[in-house]
């Protein structure tokens, strides 16, 4: 596992990849403050080489250690190609995947469990369930990843990079395991994810909200209220409590998300919601409520307060199913409104936007929204924030044509 070190009072990353050691310098002082900016960056590379993922170039593109990491590769290709008559007997994937996915079950959570028993289902059993681990050749993986691309949904051809991506790297989790315990190279060596193309935001201007609000069956204002103004996500909504709620302190309390599990019971498809830990443990939070979210929890604690543990629920005091919320109310309101389609989860990236518009401090909003530093908030968000503030470079002309003004 790879660590921040100082060297000179500087910081730099230190960590082993491909058998090398390997240490990359950055142009922080070493201070708790740095040291805090960089852990993540070194968590996320540790991560990334254990599922095979890292791309060193990408982090450090002028390293002096490329020219080792790349010659250690080609070691490693070639070892690769002459590895399957030494792998000798092992297992039917069949077999080993399933003993993986029982071990690994533990450390999972159940929405994550039912994403890859899904994928080990449709895609990874039917293709791979009879060859044994070892025999699995690096051609056999990329012509699987190429048919990836070519599955027929609908209308629709082929398979998102994500959803690709995201298939990949159970089957490289599966084959990195085997390879350790069976002592055989993972054909996975040298496969890289594919890119998956920036998606754009499109968050809703503050006018927009008023009028979707002013317009929206009354019974599910205050619920969008909520949405818009907290940047809670679909499930920490949906999954809210009202043990959770503080009035005196105005504090929404991120302790629980809402999400859907899957079962076959006695030949039914059943479809159920599960109370999870939310999505990661810095999406546990504080959520400071405005004035808007205040007067709209304020007015739901009158409809829902005394018929269910759900601050938003149906009549029964369940909790709402958001795909059925999304079709009856969330588009017909947009297209009633004129407005462009967007999914639900624009609400989000709205809150963000405003913040910032506004000109509150972006480590703030990051706790806000459950981010554990303000990377994500400067990559996903900054570009509307010179449309929005008008913090685009014309601050400085202004005080440019001030001063030359006032000196002349």
């Amino acid at each position: 596992m790879g660590s921040i070190r100082s060297r000179n009072e500087i910081l730099f990353f230190d960590f082993r990849y491909k058998g090398i050691r390997c240490r990359e310098q950055t142009l922080l002082d070493d201070t708790p403050e740095n040291r805090r900016k960089l852990e993540p960056f070194m968590e996320q590379i540790d991560k990334e080489i254990k599922q095979g993922d890292f791309d060193y170039e990408k982090y450090f593109p002028n390293s002096k250690n490329l020219a080792k990491v790349a010659e250690k590769e080609g070691r490693l290709a070639a070892e690769v190609s002459n590895c399957q008559p030494a792998c000798g007997e092992t297992p039917l994937f069949n077999n080993f995947a399933e003993e993986w996915f029982d071990e690994n079950l533990i450390r999972w959570k159940l929405s994550h469990q039912e994403t890859v028993r899904g994928i080990l289902n449709k895609h990874l059993l039917p293709r791979f369930g009879e060859m044994q681990v070892g025999h699995i050749t690096k051609g056999d993986i990329l012509k699987f990843r190429s048919s990836l691309a070519k599955v027929q949904i609908g209308n629709k051809t082929g398979l998102s990079p994500m959803r690709i991506n995201h298939i990949m790297s159970s089957i490289r989790m599966i084959m990195s395991d085997a390879a350790d315990r069976y002592q055989f190279i993972t054909p996975f060596r040298g496969i890289k994810p594919l890119k998956v193309p920036k998606s754009d935001i499109d968050p809703f201007t503050i006018e927009e909200v008023q009028l979707f609000l002013e317009n929206v069956r009354e019974d599910f204002r205050n619920y969008y209220t909520v949405r818009f103004f907290t940047a809670m996500r679909t499930g920490e909504i949906d999954g809210l409590k009202w043990k959770y709620v503080d009035f005196n302190r105005r504090e929404i309390l991120i302790r629980e998300a809402l999400v859907r599990m899957r079962e076959i019971l006695i030949r039914e498809a059943l479809v159920r919601m599960r109370e999870e830990t939310t999505k990661t443990p810095g999406s546990v939070r504080e959520i400071q409520m405005s004035e808007p979210v205040y007067n709209a929890l304020k007015a739901q604690w009158e409809v829902t307060g005394n018929k269910s543990d759900f601050v938003f629920c149906t009549r029964r005091g369940e909790p709402f199913n958001h795909t059925n919320i999304t079709k009856r109310i969330w588009h017909p309101t947009l297209e009633m409104l004129g407005l462009k389609r967007r999914r639900p989860y624009q609400t989000r990236h709205t809150m963000a936007t405003l913040w910032l518009a506004s000109g509150e401090n972006p480590e703030w909003i990051a706790r806000q929204m459950g981010h554990s530093s303000t990377t994500m908030l400067f990559t996903v968000y900054s570009r509307f924030v010179p449309n929005l503030t008008r913090r685009d470079g014309s601050a400085f002309e202004n005080l440019l044509a001030t001063r030359v003004k006032g000196d002349r």
